[in-house]
């Protein structure tokens, strides 16, 4: 949840205007600070896939000889295993404090939450 949260915000902090992202680069500069990355290592099932035979072949004959080509069919599998990675404790957190840190800003510079300038 924490991590589609944080895409999102980082997908609406791509589509905002220059002047949103220049203030919240300022907030993420001070939120960083004030809240910082506490990075722990955690377990996750991980999603792989791979390619598994079926039991059944398709056979062809080779041109001019009196020999087949036979290939196995194949199905692709999906299976979990346990894996390792790193994560922010903080994330979440702190970019909730840095999208309103540049929402405050915004307001107050341009009277808008997205930083738009007067047309």
């Amino acid at each position: 949840m924490v991590r589609k949260l944080t895409a999102l915000a980082l997908l609406l902090a791509a589509c905002g205007t220059p002047e949103y992202r220049a203030e919240r680069s300022l907030c993420e500069a001070e939120w960083a600070v004030k809240i910082p990355p506490v990075y722990v290592k955690e377990i996750y099932n991980e999603t792989r896939t791979r390619e598994v035979p079926t039991g059944q072949s398709i056979c062809e004959p080779v041109k001019k000889s009196k020999k087949m080509v036979c290939q196995d069919v194949m199905r692709t599998e999906t299976y979990t295993v346990p894996a390792l990675r790193t994560v922010d404790r903080n994330e979440g957190r702190r970019n909730i404090q840095i999208r309103a840190c540049a929402i405050a800003a915004c307001q107050q510079k341009f009277g808008n939450a997205e930083c738009k300038l007067p047309e």
